[in-house]
């Protein structure tokens, strides 16, 4: 606990508030889904509040997109595992000997819960801190390839507008321990050669190989 607070830049007044946070619904009543709810809420709002402020040439669509690609679980989980919570999530039997505590959701959960402890704890003005530096140059970094729509949906809706059918997605492999899975994925249309992708999840792979697919797709079309 004393790590966690180092690693996350508050300390505690009350730390059963952090306890809670950590406590995953399959432990019992004292769980953290409360507060994920809450954290939820604060996390949406700072987020917006500064791509509002940075990205003053954006559109409504470009800022739901970047608000979307910063909040996603994916996004969540990688700063969860960056603090190292499986470590220390606190979890039911039955959800450790699946792996809970490497499972995306579960940590992402964590995250917001967290943001909501230190918002009950010190106040909107910590929490909206602990945001910000949770997020850090993932929040600041505001490149054109996350005001874009991702790959798969870019690829789905080129497909769709010249009436072909949606692609297809396969895993071929996984390499790697549970903790730092590879997955390699493909992606076939059928207008070129299928195009594989590399990622730490099966969504990565499938953005990577869809990706590798558009390229391939506009270099066919020159």
């Amino acid at each position: 606990m004393k790590r966690l607070q180092q690693r996350i830049g508050y300390q505690f007044q009350d730390v059963g508030l952090l306890e809670r946070a950590l406590t995953h619904r399959s432990l019992g009543a004292s769980n953290n889904e409360r507060l994920e709810f809450l954290g939820d809420a604060i996390l949406g709002f700072e987020v917006a509040d500064n791509l509002f402020r940075q990205a003053g040439d954006a559109n409504e669509g470009q800022l739901s997109r970047m608000r979307a690609h910063l909040v996603k679980r994916e996004s969540l989980a990688e700063i969860a595992r960056e603090l190292e919570l499986g470590n220390i999530l606190k979890l039911g039997p039955g959800e450790l000997r699946s792996g809970g505590q490497t499972r995306d959701s579960i940590l992402a959960d964590a995250v917001e819960a967290i943001i909501a402890s230190v918002y009950l704890d010190g106040g909107i003005d910590e929490a909206r801190a602990l945001v910000r530096r949770l997020l850090g140059d993932r929040l600041t970094d505001l490149t054109p390839e996350t005001r874009r729509k991702d790959p798969k949906t870019r690829l789905q809706e080129y497909l769709q507008s010249i009436g072909r059918p949606l692609p297809r997605y396969d895993v071929v492999g996984t390499s790697g321990n549970q903790h730092e899975q590879t997955f390699r994925v493909i992606c076939s249309t059928g207008l070129v050669d299928d195009a594989l992708g590399e990622g730490a999840s099966r969504r990565k792979a499938e953005q990577a190989a869809a990706r590798k697919m558009l390229e391939r797709l506009e270099e066919a079309n020159k």
